[in-house]
């Protein structure tokens, strides 16, 4: 049996214009709350449990499916803003004046774009394991091997995971069957996957970002106000740390952290020194 809280936590729902988003909210409620924005091909399911509680312990923390995803209904988008619209939706569903958003991955650049059509809404912004919504100059190329594990129906077995998120050292690779391990009381449970339609979709929104011009996105990035954690792995093969790196010099009040031993998962593999970071950048 699981010894998590956020295993327990229970499946909730809110009706929004478009959709019937089902979240799940946990940790203690007051202030300003903590919504989590998934990656490419996840549910809530996804979240890793012992990650979830570090965060709870002082936090309102918040996660969700986005419309046509998960447990959510609704018709799957497939642009960058249709997902961000998506979570302004959900966010004012819940009647939220603000929120402080966490986005992994595809969630990442979800996450920014809601910064930038919807500042009012988002007070502090945290980018893990993602990039500028363009892909940097200078950045390396995706590898023909991620996008061929990305574009498998299913998103690939567990040997595909462990390439995508984790360094190919006998540590990370614990670390990755550790992470999966956690995931296995709330996937075990039968709850609905990532269908074809929505895993397209999410497809067809991240090619655009390699046709984006990256000069645009500096401008973008140059109007966002708030303070911006950017997070990343050193060893990230699908989204390198130097789009990380390329995104802070356009953003007027960020910090940028990277794990030396890690890559797209580093905020797994180092759950709690993550979380704290995540705790010291939300109370200053």
């Amino acid at each position: 049996m699981s010894t998590y809280l956020a295993d327990k936590a229970e499946d909730l729902t809110v009706e929004g214009p478009s959709a019937t988003f089902t979240y799940r909210r946990m940790g203690p409620q007051g202030g300003v709350p903590l919504v989590l924005l998934q990656r490419f091909r996840a549910t809530i399911d996804w979240w890793d449990p012992e990650f979830l509680d570090y965060l709870a312990a002082d936090h309102d923390v918040i996660v969700f499916d986005n419309v046509g995803t998960g447990y959510t209904t609704g018709e799957p988008r497939d642009s960058l803003d249709g997902f961000a619209e998506g979570t302004i939706e959900f966010i004012e569903a819940l009647g939220l004046a603000q929120a402080d958003l966490l986005g992994w991955s595809l969630g990442g650049f979800v996450a920014q774009r809601v910064a930038l059509h919807r500042p009012e809404l988002v007070r502090k912004l945290i980018v893990a394991g993602s990039h500028p919504t363009a892909w940097a100059p200078g950045a390396p190329p995706m590898s023909e091997r991620v996008l061929g594990i990305m574009t498998k129906p299913g998103g690939g077995d567990t040997e595909d995971m462990l390439y995508l998120f984790y360094p190919e050292t006998d540590a990370a690779r614990a670390s990755g069957l550790t992470h999966i391990d956690h995931l296995s009381t709330r996937l075990g449970a039968g709850g609905p996957g990532v269908s074809d339609a929505t895993a397209d979709g999410q497809v067809t929104a991240a090619t655009k970002i390699l046709e984006t011009p990256f000069e645009q996105v500096a401008a973008e990035l140059e109007t966002i106000k708030q303070p911006v954690l950017y997070a990343n792995g050193v060893h990230d093969v699908m989204l390198p740390a130097f789009g990380s790196y390329a995104a802070v010099q356009h953003l007027e009040n960020a910090t940028l952290v990277l794990y030396s031993d890690a890559g797209h998962a580093f905020l797994f593999q180092h759950a709690k020194e993550f979380t704290t970071q995540v705790g010291n950048f939300l109370a200053v």
